[in-house]
């Protein structure tokens, strides 16, 4: 009988997690069931991952409402798991008591993310140090997340297991749609070069930085087009930041793209300004596609882009060099070109979702019964 997985995560909404999520519980073996509890609400991935055959658990109907904390004691002694495994910080602070309690045998923590506010809220780093003690191993996206666990988390190195994040490659194939169907089903122009950014629209992503870019480029290339794929609380502002640098006619909002894909084949150069990362799925994704990256030298973005030979980097808010990165790329095709194939190897041989899910499983048998 197969051994019974709950992965439980703050939300479903748009994000890496997410997706790391849906690639566990949908890309693994048959010697484990994955059902997937979300904290609160429902988001972009509930369907998602239904229409993969997973069942979801919505734990309270919004995250001010913590009827969680009633609902997951709940579920786990309904469903008799063997594994539960926590995404993003609530869920790794709330679940993993609770599930201790429970009296599940393995508890895994997954740590997508190396965010600043951690490390600089000391109730916060408090409380999640307090809850690690409860996980039988700790999963971090990148290096610089094992680190912090080590040096600020004081978590032993043989309770973590480094697991580089990595994608669905019969997914995410160059030459599915041409990049002439994919502008037309997103509204893209059709003509010109399109600089495009994908992801939450929240502070992190740093879209305000984009728009700066995209201004500067805008004068020096007249035909440039702009994208924005994704939605959050910062459209708005977004929106009138792009009417205020003259640009709005030229920068596209889709909102939410449910098929990431049609993106990457309508751009020529994915720009991620990003403020703080762990090793984004976008930037795997994109290169799995045959875009080129140009990106914030950080986190788990350095540890897989060599900059410059399948990407191009850059530090958090340096403008200067994002616009002389992204320019270098539009002028040189045979550049970008190059670039993105040898983007696209990498991914192959280093990144692909069955490496992925036989790490995780690894640990799954070491510490399930």
């Amino acid at each position: 009988m197969p051994r019974r997985v709950l992965h439980i995560i703050d939300s479903l909404d748009l994000g890496g997690a997410q997706e790391v999520v849906l690639n566990l519980a949908s890309c693994g073996s048959e010697r484990f069931h994955h059902e997937v509890a979300t904290l609160h609400g429902r988001g972009v991935y509930w369907d998602r991952l239904q229409q993969a055959g997973i069942r979801v658990f919505s734990l309270s109907p919004h995250k001010y409402l913590p009827l969680y904390l009633a609902s997951i004691p709940w579920l786990l002694l309904r469903g008799r798991y063997d594994i539960v495994h926590c995404h993003l910080i609530p869920s790794n602070i709330i679940a993993k008591p609770l599930a201790a309690l429970c009296g599940v045998s393995a508890i895994l923590n997954h740590d997508h993310t190396n965010d600043t506010h951690r490390a600089e809220n000391k109730i916060l780093l408090a409380l999640d140090r307090f809850a690690n003690r409860f996980a039988s191993h700790l999963i971090p996206v990148s290096a610089s997340c094992r680190d912090f666990l080590m040096e600020h988390e004081s978590i032993p190195a043989e309770r973590i297991t480094l697991i580089p994040n990595a994608i669905d490659l019969r997914r995410f194939t160059p030459g599915s749609t041409t990049k002439a169907e994919a502008r037309q089903k997103l509204g893209v122009c059709p003509y010109g070069p399109v600089l495009a950014g994908v992801g939450r629209l929240n502070p992190q992503k740093n879209f305000s930085l984009f728009l700066d870019v995209a201004a500067r480029l805008a004068s020096r290339f007249p035909d440039l087009r702009f994208l924005l794929a994704g939605d959050g609380p910062e459209e708005k502002m977004l929106r009138s930041k792009a009417s205020a640098l003259g640009i709005a006619d030229r920068v596209l909002f889709t909102g939410y793209v449910s098929d990431s894909r049609l993106v990457y084949l309508a751009a020529d150069v994915l720009l991620m300004p990003s403020r703080f990362e762990g090793l984004p799925m976008t930037l795997l994704e994109a290169m799995a596609m045959g875009l080129p990256v140009v990106a914030s030298r950080l986190d788990g973005i350095a540890e897989v882009v060599d900059d410059p030979e399948d990407g191009l980097l850059a530090p958090p808010d340096d403008a200067d060099l994002f616009v002389d990165h992204v320019a270098a790329l539009i002028s040189n095709r045979e550049l970008a070109a190059d670039m993105a194939k040898r983007a696209r190897s990498k991914i192959e041989n280093r990144y692909s979702v069955e490496r992925l899910t036989a790490a995780v499983e690894s640990i799954y048998d070491r510490h399930a019964p």
